[in-house]
């Protein structure tokens, strides 16, 4: 049997299969791909989280105007403007939990006053002989702190402290700080997976550890991006760790954050992510020889998202020469601030880059406020940079930014 269209009847269908085509094209597909892969030189492999992780703070494009969405810092908690006066400033604004129950979380009031402390030794005098098996040993659902002391040595481990238990803290002795390493690297694991240390619950601390990597740094035959950790959960704190490795070092990848008295070395983009962070008094040592070396690599992808990285009062410090960037445009609204920064002689002229991408001059918020040192000089900084001015930097230089008295308590003490 035969069946006839008449010209009338082809032409409604074409326009409707038209239709139909713009409406399908115009829904963005949904990705479950990881959000922080690797930002290497060539190219940027998708973003490491695959649910993100709700950090509200201020928000900012390249306007001269203080960012969108902003709210006015408190006085009492704007970084002060000298060093000296920043440990004296941080324990006025980041008091114990006997002093500011009123306004801490209350599910963080109640899991730090039902704390316990397990022990971790090697020689197995302690309750466990590894970090693994006393992270196993939280219950899912956990509702209380959980601080698991690690004696001094060296775990070749490859820790995940799973979503479902928050309130963990992973603490060594201060005077002889435990070493947490493993050699995974993006080849065998993929880039995000590759870590030695993978955080995604909320309410987490770290002090007092050595985090890394002992992957080779990569080439292009061998090995490739190897994380010392990833840090997704929201309302984490690390305090006086060090984290070790080349390319992407730490994925900073979501939430709020806080880094206190940390060192943090590597080659290419060793600071990654979309995390909404507040560097504080931190070391970025670049291991530099051998080529491009790249700081932070922050991957916001809209106006509207309110994540960024802020360093404060912190020192670049490394080797190989002015080869370094400060960060570089890996998405279209990368954010990254530098302020009170103590800089060597180790940047380029120019301070960031572009990442082959010269659309994203006009969106990306990359920023320097009264910093020093040899690499500091802004004469020959590229164009779509930024110096910023009092009220601009404002917003960042606080500890509201990560929403800190909420949930933000001063490193433990055992």
């Amino acid at each position: 049997m035969e069946y006839c269209i008449n010209a009338v009847a082809l032409t409604r269908l074409v326009i409707f299969l038209a239709a139909f085509a713009a409406i399908f094209a115009a829904t963005p597909p949904v990705s479950e791909e990881p959000n922080c892969g690797a930002a290497s030189p060539a190219s940027a492999e998708g973003t490491c989280s695959a649910t993100p992780v709700s950090a509200e703070g201020p928000s900012a494009a390249t306007s001269p105007d203080p960012p969108a969405g902003a709210t006015s810092a408190s006085p009492s908690s704007e970084v002060p403007a000298e060093k000296s006066q920043l440990e004296a400033w941080f324990s006025e604004n980041v008091k114990p939990l006997s002093a500011r129950k009123a306004e801490l979380d209350p599910a963080l009031v109640a899991a730090e006053e039902n704390a316990t402390v397990v022990k971790v030794r090697a020689d197995g005098s302690g309750d466990f002989k590894t970090v693994t098996e006393a992270i196993a040993s939280v219950p899912a659902g956990n509702t209380h702190r959980v601080v698991i002391w690690i004696g001094e040595g060296v775990y070749k481990e490859k820790l995940t402290i799973e979503r479902n238990k928050p309130f963990i803290t992973l603490y060594g002795s201060p005077k002889n700080m435990p070493k947490l390493t493993f050699d995974g690297d993006s080849k065998k694991y993929g880039t995000v997976y590759s870590g030695t240390l993978t955080m995604e619950a909320e309410y987490f601390v770290a002090a007092n550890l050595v985090i890394e990597n002992t992957s080779p740094r990569p080439d292009a035959r061998k090995g490739g991006p190897a994380l010392a950790a990833r840090i997704r959960g929201n309302k984490a704190a690390i305090y006086n760790c060090k984290f070790i490795g080349f390319q992407d070092t730490l994925c900073d990848d979501d939430g709020m954050h806080v880094y206190k008295d940390c060192f943090i070395e590597g080659t290419v983009d060793f600071i990654f992510g979309k995390a909404t962070s507040l560097y504080l008094n931190s070391q970025l040592n670049v291991v530099g020889e051998g080529g491009l070396g790249v700081i932070a690599a922050h991957s916001r992808e809209k106006e509207d998202d309110p994540s960024g990285y802020v360093f404060a009062h912190c020192s670049i410090t490394g080797t190989g020469g002015p080869n370094t960037y400060l960060a570089r445009s890996w998405r279209p609204w990368s954010r990254v601030v530098f302020a009170y920064t103590t800089i060597a002689d180790v940047l380029h002229p120019e301070g960031w880059d572009d990442m082959n991408h010269p659309d994203f001059d006009k969106t990306v918020f990359f920023g320097e406020y009264k910093s020093s040192g040899p690499g500091a000089e802004t004469s020959s900084r590229i164009k779509f940079s930024k110096q910023l001015s009092d009220a601009e930097v404002k917003p960042f230089l606080s500890l509201d930014y990560v929403q800190a008295q909420k949930w933000l308590l001063p490193p433990p003490k055992l």
